[in-house]
């Protein structure tokens, strides 16, 4: 089913995101999350390209066996990195023969040691132009697009990232998936600038709960431009040990998507990390015990 029919139907889409092992034993790790996950009913889940594309085709047979093996909505990333239209194109027309209608459309990250993205020699520059392209020679795709509530880290000019953002919601986006963020002003505010822009499109929130020490520096580094509130950092800060920095982390979490229900955002994207744990403790923190309950 298309994500913008399931935005239709309900008030509130939740989705998980996962990314594709390298290995049989991490592939068996990760299905055993997603059976752990699945009774949340939730609207879609996602799967991520490495940097520069580089899990392209572990990728490709996830979301394969996904949509194979269990009755779970997926939705694949494509980037522009490293892709020939053409090889796009193959990507798309094995997705479609496979029965698979939803495309998350990126520009994507430069591969490893390299700081600045490069275009394929018959590639796209920008997101706009996959969509763009997706649209053309793919109607019947579902697709979205990123959003950055905080700003994307390479683009200085708020006002500009805005409109480039309409762009790609002009050239056939259906719903933009924010970059996680701690700090529920920065989504509304970021929303309030989309309508502004004539952008009306839903907005689903990215949530990601802060679970290890380790862990938050290593977000750190992976989504730049990310900001921790200084409340959250004292709040961590007071954590004694990592078990308690857990539950910190959950705890804002939590109050995050208890905030964002309130305030009626259209939908809750939860970066999983390929575990379970966090996820399910926002469910029975939130007294629900699947999506669709908390759709209602």
């Amino acid at each position: 089913m298309h994500i913008r029919e399931i935005l239709k139907r309900n008030k509130v889409a939740f989705s998980f995101e996962f990314f594709p092992p390298k290995d049989p034993g991490s592939s068996e790790q990760l299905f055993n999350t997603i059976s752990k996950l699945a009774p949340l009913k939730p609207a879609y889940v996602s799967v991520t390209y490495g940097a520069g594309g580089a899990t392209r085709n572990l990728t490709n047979d996830l979301v394969k066996r996904i949509k194979n093996e269990t009755n779970l909505t997926v939705v694949s990333h494509l980037t522009c990195v490293g892709s020939s239209k053409e090889e796009i194109r193959s990507i798309l027309e094995s997705y479609q023969q496979n029965g698979i209608c939803n495309i998350m459309a990126l520009r994507g990250d430069p591969p490893r040691g390299m700081s600045d993205f490069t275009k394929h020699p018959d590639g796209f520059s920008y997101a706009s132009e996959l969509v763009a392209f997706i649209k053309k020679h793919f109607p019947e795709m579902g697709i979205g697009v990123a959003g950055y509530p905080e700003g994307h880290p390479e683009m200085p000019n708020r006002i500009k990232e805005i409109e480039y953002l309409k762009m790609k919601v002009d050239a056939g986006a259906d719903y933009i998936c924010t970059q996680l963020f701690f700090d529920n002003r920065d989504l509304y505010d970021f929303c309030e600038r989309c309508e502004l822009a004539g952008i009306h499109v839903p907005v689903l929130a990215g949530i990601m709960p802060v679970t290890s020490r380790k862990g938050m520096h290593r977000m750190a580094d992976l989504a730049a431009g990310t900001r921790y509130p200084a409340s959250f950092l004292k709040a961590l800060a007071r954590a004694e040990d990592d078990t308690y920095f857990e539950k910190v982390g959950l705890h804002w979490a939590t109050e995050q998507v208890r905030d964002l229900l309130d305030n009626g955002v259209r939908g809750i994207h939860f970066y999983t990390l390929n575990r379970s744990k966090a996820t399910l403790h926002i469910y029975d923190a939130l007294g629900v015990t699947s999506s669709s309950s908390l759709s209602q």
